[in-house]
């Protein structure tokens, strides 16, 4: 479609969808197999499975969102190295979910308490399976000695359905499923008392399959939701293996729709009805009570296969009652697969519509909030306060051109960081942005990646030029609004030489490598949670002469410094929360207006980023209120210095394994966390080439200064660069972390984590064990310490000879490291003053 459709574009991505039908996700672990997020087939059939349109489009939907190559093989690698929550956050938040309703009729192996799905979506609501409430009463063991009738049953049934009818939102059938869907509304209590006979003579546990006891417990469904106001989900059309097709046509459900009884009860046939969407189409418009729902039909057929289904469902069928689900179920990518296709065609459909006349574009645009939220809403009584924080709905008017999406957002920054730590970003208007942006991403020169701190020219050595391009890519699973300029949005972007194939020189993709390593090798993933310190400055004009001036002029942690700048640190605080960034705990520290703001721990690619959009949320802030916001190491050689101090923990199976244990506890480490923090320490002057990555870093790396001067590590030690910690909660013989002192705002934060796990990753193959503690002040005894590297040029040294580093981060990559860093020495040495510039940069 062309750029008049832009607008509609706009709010196809950008409206949070309530995800009216879908089922529970399953823990790590579970011996539900992950190919199944791509087809329902089972047993022999299943090899032919990935030869399916559906399949291998799907394979590549999920290998864009986890940029590796389309293979399920790869995606299965990636989801290895990756942590469940954070797998299961970057699906939700690319689908962009407000609201799910999960049906608890499909039970998984180490299925998810509907609770835990809060963690990816704000509001989760329950749907009650008919049938399935009806088997758990009878296979009750607490029942084993009753002699059912059909009245205990009865009884049994609509106690147990009422006291459930404050934890739902709907009911729902699965009668297709079983004996199909031509229900009989009059079946006598005598058929049904004989069916439920038939069904106890069974095997137990009993899955109920007699039409007639089927029936009964439908019909009573309906009146009893009918009294409670509830929404009765049928299913319809096609899905399972077990089902006979013939019998899932929905017009069988005629003799209930024209039932006077049913006439008040609302009705949602799921699944499009597929391969019977006309006929659905057909019922939602003669019937006051048919609602349709399209989850399902669109993520498990061909592009032309999901939308000519949605296209006849709005065949006939008003608006008002079309909805979407997901379907999804066990994976978080089935969710993932459904929002995207959903959008795409939802897109497709309604632009058509546009082309033929049979809509404007403003219509189509409402009707994208119908379809995606609106009607759910509604029909199942949700809070209307379910979804995003940043959903404004797009506005539209009769005569819409392709500018108009920016009424609502005018561009989206994408993010980057570069090899000197230099936050930048690619303002994209919002139509192109989701026009093809988003998925094709933007050119850049490969030089890019070679730029210093203090010139916009690739650093001699690294071997950039003006020649050559790669993309950057959007990672939608990182975009959001920016709270503090609500016409914007931001997205973190991964370098690639091509849509799909990550550039050796990208640092998102050189942190994934490491961490892909320590989980293959070692079944761990890393936990990381960033300190941020930074300077609040004013500025004073005397004379025609600018200075930036301390903001206040307090000391560590006091309650008035805390108090002047309490307005701003909330706002701070507020932003965070809005971009899903937790802040744990704001002070202020030693340094005249200095402050700190800790994040809360979370996988190490989600902390880095999030770090990223930490730094620029504080600096755009001070910046509204008037003040400057700099995160340069030491911006005054006569105060404090400014560290991004980083808190690591080794996990495995959502279980902290660094702790030590009545196994094995080496000073309140495992033997996995002493190997670990072994290697960091053994390679920790050449991590300092990344973590603490220009000269101006080193002014702060003093002794006294709570910043790790000497080589050493030490348990609650704040001299030591590396420090064990043991918060409260955490037994005092055991230590839940370690802390590196010696990281700074100049670092590329993917780049320092990644150096950090290559190490560890080192010792942790080797076995290696580490020195004993350090408890004293590591100055009182610096005859018997070695010292840390004093300059930049010492870590670089290092880090030239240290081929562990080379080898897991990459040979190219770590040979621009170095370049960059003897051209930052040679210039700063050269001219000194300087560095006071860099507050702008840093």
């Amino acid at each position: 479609m062309d750029a008049r459709y832009a607008a509609l574009r706009r709010a196809v991505e950008a409206t949070p969808a309530v995800d009216a039908h879908a089922h529970s996700l399953v823990a790590p672990g579970s011996a539900f197999p992950f190919h199944r997020c791509f087809s329902e087939a089972e047993g022999d059939v299943l090899a032919h499975a990935p030869h399916s349109l559906s399949f291998k489009r799907s394979v590549r939907d999920i290998a864009a969102l986890y940029n590796c190559e389309a293979s399920l093989q790869k995606v299965e690698e990636f989801r290895r190295a990756e942590e469940f929550t954070s797998i299961s956050s970057k699906c939700f938040r690319a689908a962009n979910i407000s609201a799910i309703l999960i049906d608890d009729d499909m039970p998984f192996d180490k299925m998810l308490d509907m609770e835990s799905h809060k963690a990816f979506a704000p509001v989760v609501g329950r749907v009650l399976g008919i049938e399935c409430l009806a088997e758990t009463i009878l296979n009750d063991e607490s029942f084993s000695g009753s002699i059912w009738t059909l009245e205990s049953l009865t009884e049994a049934y609509v106690a147990k359905l009422k006291s459930f009818s404050n934890q739902i939102v709907a009911l729902k059938s699965i009668a297709a499923c079983r004996s199909g869907l031509e229900i009989n509304p009059n079946v006598s209590k005598m058929d049904a008392e004989d069916g439920l006979r038939k069904e106890l003579a069974g095997q137990k546990p009993l899955r109920i399959t007699n039409k007639n006891l089927i029936d009964y417990l439908f019909t009573r469904s309906l009146e009893i939701s009918a009294s409670l106001n509830l929404p009765v989900q049928i299913y319809t059309g096609s899905g399972d293996v077990d089902l006979d097709l013939g019998k899932c046509n929905p017009l069988h459900l005629r003799a209930v729709l024209d039932d006077e009884r049913f006439a008040k009860n609302q009705l949602v046939l799921l699944h499009a009805s597929y391969p019977f969407s006309k006929e659905a189409s057909y019922l939602a418009s003669v019937y006051s009570q048919v609602y349709l729902d399209f989850g399902l039909a669109i993520s498990k057929l061909s592009v032309h296969g999901m939308t000519s289904s949605l296209k006849e469902l709005l065949d006939r069928a008003p608006i008002k009652k079309v909805m979407f689900s997901t379907d999804g179920y066990a994976f978080p990518e089935t969710y993932y697969l459904g929002a995207r296709r959903a959008r795409d065609i939802v897109y497709r459909v309604l632009a058509a519509a546009c082309e033929d006349g049979d809509l404007t574009i403003k219509e189509a645009i409402e009707a994208v909030e119908d379809i995606f939220r609106g009607n759910a809403l509604q029909l199942y009584k949700l809070n209307a306060a379910t979804g995003s924080t940043n959903h404004e709905p797009a506005r539209a008017g009769d005569n819409m051109s392709s500018s108009s999406v920016e009424e609502d957002v005018l561009f989206v920054r994408i993010v980057w960081i570069d090899a000197s730590g230099q936050i930048r970003c690619r303002g994209c208007a919002a139509r192109r942005f989701y026009e093809t942006t988003m998925n094709q991403g933007v050119g850049l020169p490969l030089a890019i990646m070679g730029l210093t701190s203090f010139s916009d020219h690739p650093a001699e050595g690294t071997n950039f030029t003006g020649v050559g391009e790669m993309r950057l890519v959007p990672d939608m699973s990182t975009i959001c609004r920016l709270p503090w300029s609500r016409r914007e949005e931001m997205v973190m972007a991964d370098m690639q030489i091509r849509p799909g194939e990550a550039w050796e020189y990208c640092p998102r993709n050189a942190l994934r490598k490491v961490m892909k390593i320590l989980l293959d090798e070692f079944n761990v993933i890393i936990k990381a949670g960033f300190e941020n310190e930074f300077y609040l400055r004013r500025k004073l004009e005397r004379d025609g002469i600018v200075q930036w001036v301390p903001y206040e002029n307090t000391n560590y942690c006091s309650a008035t410094a805390f108090d002047c700048a309490s307005s701003m640190l909330q706002e701070v605080y507020s932003t965070l929360k809005a971009l899903g960034i937790v802040a744990e705990q704001l002070h202020a520290e030693v340094g005249k207006g200095q402050f700190e703001v800790a994040l809360k721990y979370t996988l190490c690619t989600l902390a880095a980023d999030k770090l990223i959009y930490a730094r620029q949320i504080i600096k755009s802030v001070a910046r509204k209120n008037g003040l400057l916001a700099t995160f340069l190491p030491k911006p005054d050689l006569y105060d404090a210095g400014t560290g991004s101090h980083v808190h690591l923990s080794l996990w495995e199976n959502d279980k902290n394994v660094f702790m030590g244990s009545s196994e094995y506890n080496f000073h309140g480490m495992s033997k996995i966390g002493e190997h670990f923090v072994a290697g960091v320490y053994h390679h920790l002057p050449s991590i300092l080439a990344f973590t603490t990555p220009h000269p101006n870093s080193y002014d702060r790396i003093q002794p006294n200064e709570f910043a790790g001067a000497y080589l050493c590590w030490g348990k609650e030690n704040r001299e030591a660069p590396i420090r064990t910690a043991c918060p409260p909660g955490v037994p005092l013989d055991l230590v839940s972390n370690f802390e590196i002192k010696a990281f700074d705002a100049c670092a590329n934060p993917h780049l320092g984590l990644a150096a950090i796990i290559a190490a560890g990753i080192d010792w942790l193959r080797r076995g290696l064990k580490l020195p004993q503690p350090v408890e004293y002040d590591p100055a009182e005894y610096e005859s018997k310490l070695k010292r840390l590297p004093q300059n930049l040029q010492e870590s670089v040294e290092s880090l030239v000879v240290d081929q562990v580093l080379h080898e897991l981060i990459g040979d190219k990559l770590v040979a621009v490291i170095i370049a960059l860093r003897k051209a930052e020495i040679d210039h700063y040495a050269k001219n000194p003053g300087t560095i006071s510039d860099l507050i702008h940069r840093y």
